[in-house]
């Protein structure tokens, strides 16, 4: 994941370069560039290069290509969808996204598309009478390597299917997701702005024009507009925050005078809202998603403590990562402040969920109380927030688990909470 603090027009185009039709598009395109280029290459080249080819054979050949590229196109949106609802019901919908940006799949469908439409051209190419024979032999070459491409794309499409959608495939995923949002945000907690302390009393709110969860924050728009206009902007809706009638995006730090409406009208376009929550900028919802994960396997209808042990092994991971990180403190924007995001309340998003629903499962509560121990080891500053998310899970389990589980949960907890940290 690139800095959290990339622009709008980077924003756009990241987001632009993950969709599936854009990607579909593109090997349209280049399919029938390919097609018809072998009618002009064959009028050009100054040699003769032409292989006795049989009667019909490369409309014969283009005849079964589009054939078998609309039935794998077919069949390809079908695994998709099959593997999108599959994550949907079985792990949370907000991996959903995550699957539908997969490379491979993607590539897989546009090879597809883009197979079938060079068919298509090369068929009404040769029936309209473009090609010389020169021009024949070279579409006849370039339909053999468009083959050979569909074959690779196809094998390693079969081997990714194996594994795509499955719930082990989804915890790692989102659990890269969650990491790479954690590291970029351990590295500039504050975007490159400056730390937000406290509100100025004469501060003046910019309210979003509609309700939404805020996705994007364009800081050096902030930070032009801020400049341009003698104040400062302080931001008081973060990504991963919804934007409403009790929230506003941001404060000026004063009135802006005779420019107080269009320095309003700039911050609030430095803003991109949107329905849906986005692991682009949010670095909640990655962990989040982990916990609804292991909440669902938690579940009476679904029972299966050993999801939600993975689960809590993820989140182990995630956050180690981003604790063993040295935040960057340098500030570009200086006309801008943000309040970072508190761990406290990540560990919160991460734990308390698991910690409730699996107050009654003794495996999973010796599982968190490890986990928890071994994070307080590597950040040795935070132990205290980790001791007492441990401890809040224990507390949790005196109505649900009876008193022998109970007994083993306390002697374990206190063996690895008394355990010396591995130098």
């Amino acid at each position: 994941m690139a800095s959290p603090a990339r622009g709008a027009a980077l924003s756009r185009l990241f987001r632009l370069s993950r969709q599936v039709w854009v990607r579909a598009a593109a090997f349209t395109a280049i399919a029938v560039i390919v097609a018809l280029a072998a009618g002009v290459i064959g009028t050009i080249i100054p040699f003769e290069l032409v292989i006795d080819l049989g009667q019909n054979s490369v409309d014969s050949i283009l005849q079964i290509l589009a054939t078998a590229m609309l039935t794998a196109t077919t069949f390809s949106i079908t695994a998709m969808v099959t593997a999108y609802s599959s994550a949907t019901t079985t792990a949370t919908p907000r991996s959903t996204q995550l699957l539908i940006t997969d490379p491979t799949s993607q590539n897989a469908l546009s090879t597809f598309v883009g197979a079938f439409v060079f068919s298509l051209v090369g068929i009404i190419a040769l029936s309209t009478g473009y090609y010389t024979e020169q021009g024949r032999t070279i579409l006849f070459v370039g339909t053999l390597a468009v083959v050979a491409f569909i074959v690779v794309t196809l094998l390693r499409w079969i081997a990714h299917l194996a594994r795509f959608g499955r719930m082990a495939d989804v915890i790692d995923r989102v659990e890269e997701a969650a990491t790479a949002s954690l590291v970029a945000y351990a590295q500039t907690p504050t975007l490159r702005a400056q730390r937000l302390v406290d509100m100025p009393v004469t501060a003046v709110p910019v309210w979003a024009e509609s309700v939404g969860y805020v996705a994007h924050i364009d800081i050096a728009a902030l930070d032009r507009a801020a400049r341009e206009g003698g104040i400062r902007i302080l931001v008081a809706t973060p990504p991963g925050s919804i934007a409403d009638r009790t929230r506003p995006l941001a404060y000026l730090s004063r009135h802006g005078g005779s420019r107080q409406d269009e320095l309003q009208d700039a911050a609030r376009r430095a803003f991109r809202l949107a329905s849906h929550r986005d692991y682009e900028q949010d670095p909640r919802l990655g962990v989040i998603a982990l916990t609804e994960i292991g909440s669902r396997a938690l579940s009476p209808a679904t029972n299966d403590p050993g999801t939600a042990i993975e689960v809590i092994a993820a989140l182990q991971r995630v956050f180690t990562r981003s604790l063993e990180i040295e935040a960057d403190d340098r500030v570009e924007f200086a006309h801008v402040s943000v309040a970072p995001p508190r761990l406290a309340d990540l560990v919160a998003d991460a734990f308390r969920p698991i910690a409730r629903d699996g107050a009654a499962l003794l495996e999973v509560q010796i599982r968190l109380q490890k986990c928890l121990a071994a994070l307080a080891a590597a950040a040795p500053e935070h132990r205290r927030l980790f001791a007492d998310t441990a401890a809040d899970a224990v507390r949790r389990t005196r109505s649900q688990m009876d008193a022998g589980d109970r007994r083993t949960l306390r002697r374990t907890a206190a063996a690895v909470w008394q355990a010396p940290p591995r130098p």
